[in-house]
């Protein structure tokens, strides 16, 4: 054991005594931090429009501030970029976070002062309890890459503007400086197949211990490294014994990253957003995460049935339930207020809160009532590969409501690695999945309004040829794993990326 290794071991047990005070008492932490933002906004313009200074309780701002989206806040989001200050949060934000907006045009997520510290404490505290519950800290000795977005950053308004996890490349820890990768110069690279074909070349001959990513990035990156070296992962760093990943469930890619290894590695999930970093995985032996209640953000929750509703039911954390598909509202110490942010996340545990991320408001398929969401999905792939052996790359759902002959379906969009050997059984399992998880599904299967689903087999690198298509190959772009209608499903036939 290095030095290094042993005062990480001492400092995770110090962070994590520390951090037992909010997990242990998670409501007193949402009531603190809900009491904090409101006077600490009370004298900006959205605080004083929306009587911040006379709220008491939560049923009093539930009265005073509306649930909202992204188009709610531009707005306030051009009157800071034009300069005005005290409009969210006081002062002008620190950065904006650009992400891809979906009716017009890009979103700029404001992130301030007080909430960027929270972006970096996440990550850093969620290795520190893997550290603990392990007593595993020998990554630290190694080389560690984080496949992110481009850390040069433009200036919009007077405030410095970039994709977050630019952003957050400039918070890396002088301890973790000298192991970090990649370098400066690859890191901002634009392109993306040049940029990993350039981190392939820097680090192919380095101890890798540690890599970060969303998977589907990562994937490519160790397919490249595959082809440069010819041989898995696994060899090519023979320490590396950690992957951390968000952004993507890591289930449908798993079987395919252990073939790439070419070993078991060991993983941490993150929740993070522009918005604010929600939760990560507290425990090696759990498949779920620990909602983060002290950082800076205090939570509200809707049933994502009723999210489009007039009066959806609005709750907060001590209200919540396990097993109920909520659509996930924010306030947070940037300046969001009920804000939607488009995820929906599922209780497994009240004591500690943890939760699950179930899919996106929009990324759903409901063409005929069936509320299908991607939770549902993943977990039929999951158990389909299970039963099967089979490995997928990518896949994407996409409803069928005019085929050219008989029912309606489902499209199951799969790009396999390993084919199953009986295709018909692998569909009859995905089926037979969904029909236990969806009862609305189920109803409309046995009603003979739906028929049973259809897989339609992509090409290799197909998903990356359409992607790079559209331009969002890389980048924090990633394939829906559904969607209400058949936009990339058509895509995927245009280019002929469909095996007939």
């Amino acid at each position: 054991m290095t030095l290094k290794s042993s005062l990480a071991k001492i400092y995770a047990r110090t962070v994590i005594k520390r951090n037992r005070k909010w997990i242990e008492q998670p409501i007193k932490a949402q009531e603190n931090t809900f009491r904090y933002l409101l006077s600490k906004a009370e004298n900006t313009k959205f605080g004083k429009e929306h009587n911040f200074k006379k709220i008491s309780s939560y049923d009093d701002f539930k009265q005073n501030v509306p649930l909202q989206d992204y188009e709610s806040f531009r707005p306030y989001i051009e009157e800071i970029i034009n300069g005005a200050y005290n409009v969210l949060w006081p002062g002008r934000p620190l950065y904006f976070a650009k992400t891809s907006g979906t009716t017009s045009g890009a979103k700029y997520i404001p992130i301030s002062k007080a909430s960027m510290p929270y972006h970096i404490i996440g990550a850093k505290h969620a290795l520190l309890h893997y550290i603990y519950e392990t007593g595993n800290a020998d990554f630290v000795n190694g080389k560690m890459i984080f496949l992110q977005g481009s850390p040069v950053l433009d200036n919009i308004g007077g405030i410095k503007t970039g994709r977050l996890s630019g952003i957050a490349a400039h918070y890396v820890p002088r301890y973790l400086q000298k192991n970090r990768m990649p370098s400066w110069k690859t890191n901002i690279i634009e392109d993306w197949e040049t940029k990993v074909n350039a981190i392939v070349e820097e680090t192919i001959n380095e101890d890798m211990t540690l890599i970060s990513g969303i998977p589907s990035w990562v994937q490519t990156y160790f397919e490249k490294l595959i082809d440069k070296a010819g041989k898995p992962v696994g060899e090519i760093f023979p320490h590396f014994n950690l992957f951390v990943y968000g952004g993507l469930n890591f289930e449908p890619y798993r079987k395919k990253f252990e073939q790439l290894i070419g070993r078991k590695v060991n993983s941490i999930e993150l929740f993070p957003a522009s918005e604010g970093f929600f939760a990560y995985q507290d425990k090696p032996d759990r498949d779920d995460m620990l909602l983060l209640t002290n950082h800076g953000i205090f939570y509200e929750f809707v049933p994502a049935n009723q999210i489009f509703d007039e009066n959806p039911k609005r709750i907060s954390l001590k209200d919540v339930e396990t097993g109920v598909n909520y659509a996930l509202i924010l306030n947070t110490n940037a300046g969001l207020w009920g804000y939607n942010i488009g995820d929906t996340v599922m209780f497994t545990s009240t004591k500690p809160y943890r939760i699950k991320v179930t899919g996106r408001i929009k990324h759903y398929i409901s063409a005929f009532g069936e509320h299908v969401i991607a939770k549902e999905v993943e977990t039929a792939m999951k158990t389909a590969m299970e039963k099967t052996g089979a490995i997928i790359s990518e896949f994407t759902v996409a409803p069928q409501v005019n085929p050219l002959e008989g029912l309606p379906y489902h499209e199951w969009l799969i790009e396999f690695e390993k084919e199953p050997e009986d295709i018909n059984k692998f569909t009859q399992i995905l089926e037979e999945s969904m029909l236990q998880q969806n009862p609305y599904y189920k109803d409309l299967i046995q009603g003979k309004i739906l028929r049973a689903l259809v897989i339609s087999k992509v090409k290799k690198s197909g998903f990356d040829q359409y992607m790079k298509s559209i331009g969002k190959l890389g980048g924090q772009n990633k394939i829906p794993r559904l969607s209400d209608n058949r936009k990339i499903a058509t895509g995927l036939e245009k280019m002929d990326l469909i095996i007939k």
